[in-house]
């Protein structure tokens, strides 16, 4: 069986990320985390305490980050490192996700982010999730997916993600942010966020996880088994 790209975007809770992982893995296909690569930029700058509105500061931290992604033997997993450390728990905090689209905005993070992005999915055979990956960094994939659910499916989502990981935080919070999050992907100047004209819009609200793995895997050999015919016959 042949193989494609897969680009999925969508808006935040909807779990484009832990979809993304199952549909790689369900097809023997490389995941690579656009929105873990942003959370760990967001990290790198406030670590550094560099802000996203000066131009020296955005210079600065553009010169000294390096993410890459490593699978974790122990978890089966994979963990996002930023400049040789794991961060992979410390980018889902709330002190990243409440900063991370002040970064993601920024023209200079971002066409940095996309040429790294790009580098890593030369390859087919590549399923990749965020805000602008059907839109900007893989226009041509052969499969695009835009996943969307309504706000409070997304905060319950969100809210029992933080829990597992120890974080206790109310829910009517996480709606406000998640609210202003979908305000600025979806109306900043540099890659809004944008359901393209040939994504297939997947709603998550009512679908459990299985589903909508299933739906997204269902999509994909169906792409692939009409590129196989359409070469086929055009032999």
């Amino acid at each position: 069986m042949g193989k494609i790209v897969i680009a999925i975007d969508g808006y935040s809770g909807c779990g484009k990320s832990s979809t993304a992982k199952a549909v790689a893995k369900e097809l023997g296909y490389t995941y690579i985390d656009s929105g873990a690569m942003y959370r760990a930029a967001t990290l790198h700058f406030l670590n550094n305490y560099l802000t996203a509105t000066n131009p020296k500061d955005i210079q600065k931290g553009l010169k000294d980050l390096e993410i890459s992604f490593q699978l974790n033997p122990d978890t089966g997993q994979q963990d996002t490192y930023l400049n040789g450390l794991n961060v992979e728990q410390e980018i889902r905090s709330m002190r990243v996700s409440e900063r991370v689209s002040d970064f993601a905005k920024v023209k200079e993070i971002r066409e940095e982010l996309v040429a790294q992005q790009q580098r890593l999915g030369k390859e087919k055979g590549v399923v990749m999730d965020g805000r602008d990956i059907g839109s900007v960094v893989f226009p041509d994939a052969e499969l695009k997916v835009f996943m969307t659910a309504d706000l409070d499916t997304r905060a319950f989502r969100r809210q029992k993600e933080l829990f597992e990981r120890g974080e206790i935080v109310d829910l009517e919070d996480i709606k406000a942010n998640l609210g202003e999050r979908d305000r600025i992907d979806s109306s900043r100047k540099e890659s809004p966020l944008l359901k393209v004209e040939d994504a297939v819009e997947v709603d998550t609200s009512n679908l459990s996880f299985a589903e909508q793995v299933a739906q997204i895997v269902g999509l994909a050999k169906q792409r692939i088994n009409q590129l196989e015919n359409y070469a086929s016959n055009h032999r």
